[in-house]
């Protein structure tokens, strides 16, 4: 927001705040013009008009492209669905805009992240409003179309993407998103420096120290010396010229194959970087500086936020004016965008925006007690019931959220789904196993994912469903796919070794297991080790020990065939696992031509590869696990297709896939 927005509030507020405060205790007597509108990725509400929705559809659709060209993805996926709510009015975006220090955000759009959705609020008052949520949404479609990567590719990226412009014809981006004028004007068009300015990121990297390479690139978000919070930073800044770097380079295929090393291999950092990128981490180092100080644009850029006699006037950033050091024609164009627009009553988007403010924690009361007036005769508004369910839910108010729920829509998907969270919420409070109605909440589930394809949770929830209804066959599919739709998502990871124990498919629960045990969140790796060390006993005894009779006597267990078994009298008595040892041969690379793939056990499956003269088969035990390069996933239809691969020797001509590289 510009100062003169600022001020402007400032005086006006007072007077509008009562007005604000009368619309919310009462139904408006005027209909307000509430529009949705549909573009084939998002959907937007606002009261701004059809013509300035789809400016803003239009814009998120292309920075949607933009991103996947970035990452060399032709299609991305958006594992939560997402919500736009677009407002036309200053005062009503800062009425439920998310508070710092007790004052209203001053970025002109805000993101907010859920379990069930994600919901993006815009500012139209401002210019370009849709670059303020750039960062997040970058994370959004990280999350859904990039294997788990190390923090600096993460942020780097983002901060990357934040700098993005955008029209119709055109796409610039490359500059410091992080650089801001150092002098404002006021209203009397006195120039006064700005207060405690923080440093750009042109200013930290201009600094004699940079982190040690090694220990950057292995900085973890959870690791003491990374702290989550502003982005004027050397951890951010550093991440933001490698990422720049490696796209000006045109190198991020040689990223695919860093991470399939890192991640997957766990090769130490300076051995992977040698492999990956040729180079050690001195010499890459040395060429990110070098990149870095040839890069004039960003130091003229500089020079102009720190002059007093280059203030951005009537600009809500210096970086509103900065030239970009990229440039190119949009992927996508207004007439490229097809869109839906239809009406909405003034009720539903009343609830939809008592809804976001329900999920801030300053806003929460307001917003929970507008979605009850909403929920009451005379309004007795469908969607409000629904927002209104959740706020409980997330309460643990169980009761009034059920009570909520059998007044929504029934054709509402959004009621099928909390309607099944709310049973998977008391069974995981209870400490009891779903009583009941387990058909009914697999039928819920079914309906959400008929709806939301993408929607990931959706079809985690539906295995956890099958799983508990005996049927693990299903139930392996559908956390496939989750893992797929979602695969940074760890904890459907170890979701899939129960369900692969629960088919007794003892060796493919291990491995996975193992993998889960090298990893970096210390829950999923505690769990883990845990159930690594429970496998024998399950395995032997078909129960698993924390569900055991324990000190009761021994019964007998329940089979799916319903044949009851008694169990051993020596419990106790564990079994040992029979201990792998690290892999330790050595990844090998061979460029070639993938002449066919056999998938008739999936999900194995046998790359036949044609390379200097030789034929190579390389197998995988579950090819979704399969780190990709230069396109969406692995592909059994591949034929013909030049490729690169790592694997490792079983044998002259045999080997276990490690990454596949597609040209």
């Amino acid at each position: 927001m510009s100062l003169l927005s600022a001020m402007r509030n400032r005086f006006l507020l007072p007077l509008l705040f009562p007005a604000v405060l009368m619309a919310a205790a009462k139904k408006p007597v005027a209909k307000e013009g509430w529009l949705e509108i549909h573009s084939t990725h998002f959907d937007i509400i606002t009261d701004a008009g059809e013509k300035s929705g789809r400016e803003v559809a239009v814009r998120l659709e292309q920075m949607r492209k933009v991103f996947g060209e970035l990452i060399l993805h032709d299609k991305l996926k958006m594992p939560v669905p997402l919500e736009v709510l677009v407002l036309k009015s200053d005062a009503d975006y800062e009425r439920i805009s998310p508070e710092r220090n007790g004052n209203a955000t001053s970025d002109p759009g805000f993101f907010l992240a859920g379990e069930d959705k994600h919901i993006v609020v815009l500012d139209l008052f401002a210019i370009e409003p849709w670059r303020a949520v750039a960062h997040s949404f970058a994370h959004m479609l990280l999350d859904g179309n990039y294997p788990p990567t190390q923090a600096w590719f993460d942020e780097g990226l983002a901060e990357y993407f934040t700098s993005i412009r955008l029209d119709n014809k055109t796409v610039d981006i490359g500059s410091d998103p992080e650089l801001g004028n150092k002098y404002a004007e006021d209203l009397l068009g006195n120039v006064n420096d700005v207060r405690h300015p923080l440093k750009s990121h042109t200013e930290l990297l201009s600094g004699p120290l940079w982190l040690n390479m090694p220990d950057f690139l292995q900085m973890r978000l959870n690791s003491p010396e990374y702290h989550e919070g502003t982005h004027h930073t050397l951890f951010y800044a550093q991440s933001w010229i490698l990422v720049h770097y490696l796209l000006a380079k045109h190198m991020m295929p040689q990223v695919g194959t860093y991470f399939g090393l890192v991640e997957i291999q766990k090769l130490p950092v300076e051995q992977a970087v040698q492999q990956a990128f040729g180079m050690n981490t001195d010499q890459l180092e040395q060429a990110l500086k070098d990149y870095f100080h040839s890069l004039t644009v960003l130091f003229l850029a500089q020079d102009k936020a720190d002059s007093a006699n280059q203030t951005d006037r009537g600009s809500a950033a210096a970086g509103n004016s900065l030239e970009q050091l990229n440039h190119f024609p949009a992927p996508i164009g207004p007439d490229d965008v097809s869109v839906v627009v239809t009406k909405m009553s003034d009720d539903d988007a009343h609830a939809y925006i008592a809804d976001a403010m329900a999920r801030l924690p300053e806003h929460r009361a307001e917003g929970i007690k507008r979605l009850q007036e909403l929920a009451q005769e005379p309004a007795d508004n469908a969607v409000a019931h629904r927002c209104l369910a959740y706020a409980y839910l997330e309460n643990r108010d169980f009761k009034s959220s059920g009570e909520q729920l059998q007044s929504a829509a029934a054709s509402d998907p959004w009621a099928h789904y909390y309607a099944a969270l709310l049973k998977f919420r008391i069974s995981q409070a209870s400490g009891q196993a779903m009583q009941g109605g387990l058909a009914n909440v697999q039928q819920d589930l079914k309906a959400v994912v008929d709806s939301q394809p993408e929607f990931a949770e959706a079809y985690h929830l539906l295995a956890m469903s099958e799983l508990e209804g005996g049927g693990t066959h299903a139930a392996l599919d559908s956390i496939r796919m989750a893992i797929q739709l979602a695969p940074r998502r760890q904890s459907y990871v170890l979701d899939m070794a129960n369900i692969y124990i629960a088919e007794k498919k003892w060796d493919d629960a291990q491995a996975t297991l193992e993998r889960l045990k090298s990893g970096s969140n210390p829950q999923l790796v505690a769990a883990a080790r845990k159930k690594l060390d429970e496998l024998p006993f399950i395995k032997k005894y078909g129960i698993d020990p924390d569900r055991s009779p324990g000190a009761q006597e021994t019964r007998v267990i329940e089979a799916n065939s319903g044949v009851s078994n008694p169990l051993p009298e020596n419990l106790d008595e564990k079994p040992q696992l029979k201990q792998r040892g690290p892999d330790k041969r050595p990844v090998k690379y061979v460029k070639g031509r993938i002449v066919s793939v056999d998938c008739a056990k999936s999900p194995e499956a046998i790359l036949t590869v044609l390379a200097a003269g030789h034929t190579l088969k390389l197998h995988t035990f579950d090819y979704k696990s399969v780190a990709v390069v230069g396109t969406d996933q692995f592909s059994c239809d591949w034929r013909n297709q030049q490729a690169a691969i790592n694997y490792k020797a079983s044998g002259a001509t045999g080997g276990d896939i490690v990454s596949v590289e597609i040209d």
